[in-house]
């Protein structure tokens, strides 16, 4: 069942910026999906016109079925996390989460039950006569969250919610949220730049830009089969090469590989880690710099026109600057009009 629905949604700003062009998204009971892109892409705004911060210029938002794209804030079922916080520094802990549910005019009685139980949820129980000011980044971040939670929301909405917080806390973090989000059952709409986030927490990852929508899927299905060159260079590591394919062969500087599709310029598109490489010389490129993280390393190569390539490897030690290799890819995808008009598996 579908609990959130937006439908040809579009937002004009003043001069004529459009921010967001015709979304369409369907969101599932208890489904937690992250809007992805760089930074203009319409995602925040996407967000706030779902929490009623901004209003559509046209198109639907609904949730259960009810038509709340002019609803105001307060008056809908959705709870927000910004990613300033947003806390009342001269209240103590509690009563940032009892505010809200004050302006419902709920039971004292009900309200302490609510603020207690929330509390030990985020994992913040006995901190509650605390001030928002002895707190740490994190444990503010988790007060924010618990906010919203205390209003039991239908729509839970992040607004990269860990962009302050340092690498550690972040991954911490991303982890304890998606598992309370997962306790709760929560439906919940995440937006985020950061691919290790929507990779991890995601259900569902929409890659946007420019205001629409480049692909929806899974995460794991938008990491190994992008749709377009844009998903693929703005996922993860890849290696996007450019070239020519004639009778069946793709070529650039020296290197070709098989490809079935028509004669034509296209872009191939090969993970680092689908890539192998193996020394020799002379070489489809020459190694530039080789870095060793322990588990595996990376090989920087160039091909003969100066196109520097990833390759992911599990001896870096057999590699050295200046050294001439050959490239051996495993997987591949191509794209002609920036649409996938072949892919490969490992």
């Amino acid at each position: 069942m579908s609990v959130l629905t937006i439908k040809d949604v579009t937002k004009l700003f003043p001069g004529g910026t459009k921010a967001v062009d015709s979304f369409s998204l369907e969101v599932a009971d208890g489904e937690l999906v992250c809007l992805l892109g760089p930074s203009g892409s319409g995602k925040s705004t996407l967000l706030r016109m779902v929490g009623g911060f901004e209003t559509p210029t046209s198109g639907l938002i609904a949730i259960d079925g009810e038509d709340i794209t002019r609803t105001p804030p307060e008056k809908r079922p959705t709870g927000m996390v910004f990613q300033s916080h947003a806390l009342w520094t001269h209240m103590d802990v509690a009563k940032n989460l009892a505010f809200g549910l004050k302006l419902r005019r709920l039971p004292a009685d009900e309200i302490k039950r609510r603020v207690e139980a929330v509390l030990e949820l985020v994992g913040l129980g006995g901190y509650g006569s605390r001030r928002v000011t002895q707190l740490s980044g994190g444990q503010q971040q988790r007060v924010a969250l618990a906010r919203s939670l205390v209003l039991e929301p239908k729509i839970l909405l992040l607004d990269e919610p860990f962009a302050s917080l340092d690498q550690h806390l972040r991954e911490r973090l991303r982890e304890e949220v998606r598992d309370i989000q997962q306790r709760v059952g929560i439906t919940t709409l995440f937006v985020t730049h950061g691919q290790d986030e929507a990779l991890s927490m995601a259900d569902r990852i929409v890659v946007m830009r420019d205001g629409r929508t480049e692909q929806i899927d899974r995460p794991d299905v938008v990491y190994r089969n992008p749709q377009t060159p844009f998903v693929a260079g703005f996922i993860g590591t890849m290696n996007l090469i450019e070239g020519t394919v004639s009778n069946g062969q793709f070529t650039r500087a020296g290197f070709s590989h098989p490809l079935a599709i028509g004669d034509g310029p296209a872009t191939l598109a090969v993970r680092p880690e689908a890539l192998d490489i193996v020394p020799a010389e002379p070489g489809a490129g020459k190694v530039h710099r080789v870095t060793d993280y322990g588990t595996h390393g990376l090989v920087d190569f160039d091909l003969p026109d100066g196109k520097r390539l990833k390759a992911m490897v599990n001896q870096p030690s057999q590699f050295q600057p200046g050294q001439g290799v050959n490239l051996m890819p495993r997987a591949v995808a191509a794209y002609r009009n920036d649409i996938q008009v072949f892919r490969s598996a490992a």
